[in-house]
């Protein structure tokens, strides 16, 4: 398998909560799509094995951001044009758009499903106006609402709408009621992040200077518990900490990134993978565009050390519900890498946190909320 990433880094306003590279400003959108579609251009043989092999066919391409849905038809068939006309898609290929509610018309769905979209990433992050107030979201309730009945309407099936717990404020009745409001559209997946505050974000600074609640572990750990129990009932599986998707509507590109297949990353901040290398651009809009003018990808490299490819291993496989797979660790990374896990991996063994299925390790339903903690544990 192989997938792409594109990151759009533009955005209608700043949610509170955010630290990935964007801008409310959109003076550099017409450089950002010049310079984007030089990269693709210049990226194409990023996959081949060997000079002369044919590519690979991409299996994935997500479109994320930052907000996707912002751009303009135009804008959106000029990347999937450049896309399809330096990359194989594969046939029935995912494609996945990010997108807001308050961006999501009837006309942009439309234009989104027709350039080959087949995936929508709805941000949603709850149905109740105080919540949104707190994280400073573009949107309103029911244009959220809208916005799932109208994709339904124009026949996307495979739909993920993402979902914050946490939030100061929010109750556990009200953070039900944010599941079950999804869970009854009868969409497919649902991601859900527990609220997080990142250093230097405007929530980071309003919470040191009392202009804002802080966030409680034990809500978040709670509130955690309760969508684990409606997500069941409704029928999607917790494949991946944050995840819950039916059968057959599982993230392939993001199962991609867990299981370390390659990814190429386009636009500024976007990182590239290939086994062994890891590769990311300059997160800031204004060099990526000067670098490509000059035909140069603005980006920096590095040789990922074993312990390295281990310990990610260890941390993205244990976060899914498949885990760790011992005669994996043994046959790639080698006998002290097993012996390193299996040792580590004792006391969670005794605490119940981590079963052993005789194949592989994997975090228990107690172990849940600790997955982070316990992969670092067993890290080399």
């Amino acid at each position: 398998m192989a997938g792409i990433y594109i990151h759009i880094p533009f955005c209608r306003q700043a949610c509170h909560y955010c630290n990935f590279h964007f801008s409310v400003s959109q003076k550099h959108r017409d450089g950002f799509l010049i310079a984007l579609l030089k990269e693709i251009e210049l990226q194409k043989n990023f996959f081949f094995a060997k000079p002369g092999e044919p590519s690979p066919f991409i299996d994935t391409l997500y479109l994320g951001g930052g907000t996707p849905s912002l751009l303009s038809r135009d804008e959106l068939r000029a990347i999937m044009d450049t896309i399809r006309q330096y990359f194989l898609l594969k046939e029935g290929a995912e494609i996945t758009l990010e997108g807001n509610p308050d961006d999501l018309t009837l006309d942009k769905l439309q234009v989104i499903k027709d350039i080959g979209v087949n995936r929508l990433s709805i941000g949603i992050q709850s149905f109740h106006e105080a919540d949104l107030r707190y994280m400073n979201r573009s949107h309103t309730s029911q244009q959220a609402k809208n916005v799932l009945a109208i994709a339904l309407k124009e026949g996307f099936q495979n739909i993920t709408a993402d979902l914050i717990y946490g939030t100061p404020g929010m109750s556990d009745s009200q953070w039900q009621e944010n599941i079950m409001e999804l869970a009854n559209t009868g969409i497919p997946h649902i991601s859900a992040y527990s609220l997080t505050v990142e250093k230097k974000t405007a929530l980071d600074v309003f919470i040191r200077q009392g202009k804002a609640a802080p966030v409680e572990e034990e809500q978040s750990v709670r509130q955690f518990d309760i969508l684990r129990d409606i997500a069941s009932r409704y029928g999607y599986d917790h494949y991946e900490f944050s995840n819950f998707g039916k059968p057959g509507f599982y993230s392939k590109h993001n199962l991609s990134y867990w299981s370390g297949e390659p990814y190429l990353g386009l636009g500024p901040s976007a990182h590239s993978y290939i086994p062994g290398t890891r590769q990311w651009n300059v997160a800031h809009t204004q060099k990526y565009i000067l670098s490509l003018k000059e035909d140069r990808i603005p980006s920096e490299s590095e040789i990922l050390s074993p312990d390295q490819q281990y310990n990610e291993y260890i941390m993205t496989s244990l976060r899914t519900m498949w885990g760790a797979e011992k005669d994996k660790v043994a046959a790639i990374f080698g006998g002290k890498y097993y012996e390193n896990m299996m040792r580590q991996a004792k006391k969670h063994l005794q605490s119940g946190t981590i079963a052993d299925s005789g194949t592989h390790l994997i975090i228990t339903e107690k172990g849940k909320f600790l997955a982070d903690g316990i992969a670092a544990d067993l890290f080399i």
